[in-house]
């Protein structure tokens, strides 16, 4: 994690330095649409409740449709965004409790839909190449920081629900104590390019696609945590992946 932050770092800082020959200021905004994939394992060995040694494991997944709008200012060699987000989301999960040498038991197979919404804020850094006096070609690399506003859920054949509530037990951690809506919080890697097209004057058109990788949330280490305090479980595993991309196009003005 520490490297991608210093590669961040570097992109948005040191290049505008060594290319400040040619540096202009321009912002503006416009709209996005998004795709985001959840796919995660956890699983462990131990004694749930201190009954007979088992084996634990939680398959789940999510496809989340991201919508919504963005602001931006361009320093050429680096873009600060402002993001704003909603999504709709289908997820589904299974979960597996085993004792030891005997077959694989289902204990629980849900899905449903929710909502959320989130407020990003990104830095990216940016080379810019000129095509020809209107169009310019940019790859980009940074990270972005994402701040939950709303985390609703719905099981199939049930009403929505508000997570901060802590109604379900999933939405509480090991102690019993409800997540707050900070648990959802999410810091991104995201990588990809765009493009400028003038269109009159200083106005031009910008667009960008990106893909993004999400480095794991509060949430989900607080459930690890759980695991391993129910399974008395020295060593649950989560692997997986939360990613996808997302295209953005709007209008700009160069000063």
């Amino acid at each position: 994690m520490k490297n991608y932050i210093l590669t961040a770092i570097l992109l948005t800082f040191v290049i505008p330095v060594i290319f400040a020959a040619d540096f202009s200021f321009s912002a503006g905004g416009g709209g996005l649409l998004g795709y985001n994939f959840t796919r995660y394992s956890l699983e462990c060995e131990g004694n749930l409740s201190g009954g007979p040694p088992s084996s634990f494991y939680s398959d789940q997944s999510m496809d989340r449709l991201n919508y919504g709008g963005f602001l931006f200012f361009d320093a050429t060699y680096a873009v600060l965004s402002v993001n704003f987000l909603g999504g709709y989301n289908s997820w589904a999960e299974s979960v597996d409790n085993t004792p030891s040498g005997l077959p694989k038991y289902t204990m629980t197979d849900n899905k449903g839909t929710g909502t959320e919404m989130n407020i990003g804020i990104s830095l990216l850094g940016k080379y810019p190449f000129t095509i020809n006096e209107r169009f310019s070609l940019f790859p980009m690399l940074g990270a972005e920081y994402q701040i939950s506003l709303r985390q609703w859920r719905q099981y199939d054949g049930e009403s929505a629900y508000d997570r901060t509530k802590g109604d379900k037990d999933e939405d509480r951690d090991k102690n019993d104590n409800t997540y707050p809506l900070s648990a959802w919080n999410s810091f991104w890697i995201n990588v990809g390019g765009g493009f400028d097209f003038a269109i009159t004057g200083p106005l031009f058109l910008r667009t960008e696609l990106l893909f993004g990788f999400r480095l794991m949330t509060k949430y989900e280490r607080g459930a690890l945590e759980l695991t391993k305090d129910m399974f008395n479980s020295p060593n649950p595993s989560l692997s997986g992946l939360t990613g996808g991309p997302s295209l953005k196009v709007g209008l700009g003005y160069r000063f």
